[in-house]
């Protein structure tokens, strides 16, 4: 029989047991952080029509689609959570309660190039918040609280949650004349962690900006201080620019209410050359870094949008959310040692049959259960020492033999793998649940 070499895909993540539960456990942190702000869980298709998902791609983006044919429809993989969002809400306005609060963790997939740290199928983690017509400021503070949350739960104290105002940015280059460029100046303006200030100051240069409106974006973007003081900055500029004078409002509106929510000023900064999004983001948007391994990038960002749904309907369904790139975090972090798998099985306690009859051991198994123990049996036919020896590779932290005496008897010990210590209880399973919890 010929045999075919078991192998996976390059740029697609499989992982051991015991990794797998931490990536499932770090998952879950960001799913209830989630919902204890109350966002409704939404899970759409892997699959779209082409016609339907492609309707607002180009470029890059559409290259990097997984496109087939099935029959004579024309299918396309998902490249990202917030195209099917859009077509989702405009399907389903009439049905649903604005502001429209979501979330959605899910598998998307690109034919990027692979490269470390670089996948084509990936999990992300977004939450996003849709008005009807209209979605007030105070909205965009709410997400720093809660990215605040989530990274905290993850275990990290050290991060800093980057803020601007895309309204402030495009307002300057009008002011400057540069409006038609504003797009290509913004992205070279967000090279500036990669390249430095020198690289950025000439690029610019490349696009044939004059040498003072450069001085001015540069000596802009330089502005330090606090946030309280870079905002103070920005209103002594004296630009007179009515989109500026709006992103500078809502940005010191978003900084006010921010603290509001709770979130330390540690742990977050106005920061003038986040320009993430190019055409898509309008006004405020964030990158957040951790402050010991800013060579991660941003390990979550996002921003507010004018009009989620523009190419599926004509009602205006302004929005404003963040994303988590989980797969490549977990890579990442997993790559520098931040995090180790160490939880090697689920269950908290193994049950050892040493009996034929294996009513009992199988009912106490499920009694366990029920009271929310996640309970492992034994089933297979070994020695008692490959069995513990099992419950050790597994780290299983307690283990319960079930011989005759101890049926006879209506006694047990629970084994804490740990320690060695054993502790004798009565054959019931709420007198263990107290013991092992």
């Amino acid at each position: 029989m010929n045999r075919t070499e078991p192998r996976t895909l390059a740029g697609f993540m499989e992982l051991l047991p015991e990794e797998q539960i931490l990536f499932n456990q770090m998952k879950e942190k960001i799913e209830k952080t989630y919902q204890k702000y109350g966002f409704l869980p939404l899970d759409t298709p892997i699959i779209e029509l082409s016609e339907v998902l492609l309707a607002k791609a180009g470029g890059e983006t559409e290259k990097q689609i997984y496109r087939f044919n099935k029959g004579e429809t024309d299918l396309s993989l998902r490249f990202d959570l917030t195209v099917p969002l859009s077509k989702y809400v405009a399907k389903n306005y009439g049905n649903l309660s604005f502001p429209f609060r979501r979330y959605q963790i899910g598998k998307v997939y690109r034919g990027e190039k692979t490269q470390k740290g670089r996948f084509r199928e990936f999990y992300q983690c977004d939450m996003d918040i849709i008005g009807d017509g209209e979605l007030d400021v105070i909205n965009d503070s709410e997400l720093p609280s809660i990215i605040y949350t989530i990274f905290k739960e993850l275990g990290f104290d050290r991060f800093t949650i980057c803020i601007n105002n895309r309204k402030i940015l495009n307002g300057l280059f009008a002011y400057l004349g540069q409006k038609e460029r504003a797009v290509e100046i913004l992205r070279v303006i967000d090279k500036m962690d990669k390249i430095g200030k020198q690289a950025v100051s000439e690029e610019l240069g490349k696009l044939e900006i004059d040498k003072q409106a450069i001085e001015k974006i540069m000596s802009f973007i330089a502005i330090e201080g606090n946030p309280d003081q870079k905002i103070q900055n920005l209103e002594n500029l004296g630009i007179d620019n009515e989109v500026y004078t709006k992103g500078v409002e809502e940005l010191k509106e978003v900084v006010k209410n921010i603290r509001l929510f709770g979130v330390p000023d540690t742990n977050f900064k106005v920061d003038l050359t986040i320009a993430r999004g190019l055409d898509y983001y309008t006004g405020t948007v964030y990158e957040t870094f951790l402050n010991d391994y800013r060579e991660l990038g941003s390990v979550c960002s996002g921003g507010r949008y004018e009009n989620l749904a523009e190419y599926y309907t004509d009602k205006k369904l302004p929005g404003v959310g963040i994303s988590i790139g989980l797969t490549r975090l977990f890579y990442k972090l997993n790559e520098l040692n931040l995090i180790k798998a160490e939880q090697k099985s689920i269950a908290e306690i193994l049950i050892i049959p040493m009996v034929e009859d294996l009513e009992k051991p199988i009912a106490l198994a499920s009694q366990l259960r029920n009271l929310g123990v996640k309970t492992e049996i034994y089933l297979n036919e070994k020695k008692l020492k490959t069995k513990f020896k099992y419950a050790d590779k597994l780290k299983i932290p307690y283990v319960i033999v079930v011989g005759e005496d101890e049926i006879t008897n209506h006694k047990l010990k629970v084994k804490n793998m740990e320690t060695g210590e054993e502790q004798e209880v009565i054959f019931d399973a709420t007198k263990i649940k107290e013991i092992i919890r």
